[in-house]
């Protein structure tokens, strides 16, 4: 019997991803497919001669593919990607490739960051963890005169979620055991998945206006770019909570920062305009702003997750099955640009 070669499957990662626990059994399972180069190449120049030799390739969302680095790349049949910006994934699905991201591997951890970020930013919880540590805090002395009115309960709350993506979708199963009203804003969410999700759809503006919560969950591209702008932050309910775990260009920030100077909103933010957030930015000395460092994501359940998917994808691919995570052109407006 004639022995068929083996699929060459170029894996262009961070170089963390190969030294990681998190990756091991699913690199180890692409091995076994397929003969494998490890890469970690960053621009267009330095990946064109690997692309050349690969039949497949699992990457993360750069760098972005062009119809010229197609051309010269005759072999590649599959593109397992962990993101994909939506200029490569047009160019990927117009000339016929397999295309899977799994994107949605994040998911599960951001939508526990939303919430826990919710849930820290109503009842006050890492601004009491800082007063405890620097021996400031306040301890109730008349109850319940001297409780704070600011520092509530999220049962029952009215929830506003922009972007009704994997994210967004268990966010809102997550707030179930709260019984919150949930109101959505997503252009291109079927009315029939917010009915099942027992979500009511809204224009943005209706959203601002009900919800004591909104929590950002959308993709960034031109078309969301300062969805939050000056007249939807005004907008917003006195001493709302805001949300953002999704992308920092979907709020203008300066526009939030007077409206946080006022003392009339809170916020928490997991995602900056730049990254690292600036020593000296004004974000950090406002009280009613809560930050973390781009985190939201970031924990080794959605790296093995993430990896392990393609790997299914890819072998389903080999195998001629139906793929599990497969991109379509309907999913190309929930892409970030």
């Amino acid at each position: 019997m004639k022995n068929v070669p083996k699929t060459n499957l170029l894996i262009n990662l961070p170089p963390g991803f190969f030294a990681s626990p998190a990756t091991r059994e699913a690199l180890r399972r692409a091995k076994a497919l397929c003969s494998v180069r490890k890469r970690s190449w960053n621009a267009p120049d330095e990946i064109r001669k690997d692309l050349q030799w690969a039949d497949a390739v699992l990457m993360w969302s750069w760098p972005v593919f062009t119809d010229e680095m197609l051309d010269k790349a005759p072999r590649l049949k599959f593109s397992g990607n962990i993101d994909v910006s939506r200029h490569s994934a047009e160019i990927f699905l117009r000339r016929g490739l397999a295309v899977s991201t799994s994107r949605r591997a994040w998911a599960p951890a951001v939508a526990e960051m939303a919430l826990g970020l919710t849930l820290s930013t109503l009842r006050k919880i890492s601004a009491c963890h800082l007063a405890m540590r620097a021996g400031k805090e306040k301890w109730v002395q008349r109850f319940p005169d001297d409780v704070d009115p600011d520092e509530r309960e999220l049962t029952g709350r009215p929830v506003g979620i922009v972007g009704f993506g994997a994210v967004g979708r268990r966010y809102a199963e997550l707030l179930a055991p709260f019984h919150c009203p949930i109101s959505v804003y997503d252009p291109f969410l079927p009315p029939d998945a917010a009915a099942r999700a027992g979500v009511q759809p809204v224009s943005l503006n209706a959203l601002l206006k009900r919800s004591d919560v909104v929590t950002l969950c959308a993709a960034s591209n031109a078309g969301t770019r300062h969805l939050l702008g000056k007249r939807e932050i005004t907008t917003l309910r006195q001493r709302a909570v805001l949300v953002n775990v999704a992308r920092a260009a979907l709020v203008d920030t300066s526009a939030l920062i007077a409206r946080l100077k006022q003392n009339d909103l809170y916020a928490a933010i997991d995602v900056f305009d730049r990254e690292p957030l600036d020593p000296h930015a004004e974000l950090r000395r406002l009280p009613n702003a809560f930050l973390t460092p781009h985190r939201a994501g970031g924990v080794l359940s959605s790296v093995t997750r993430t990896v392990a998917m393609l790997v299914d994808d890819l072998e389903a691919h080999l195998n001629g099955r139906p793929r599990a995570y497969a991109l379509t052109a309907s999913m190309l407006p929930g892409l970030d640009a």
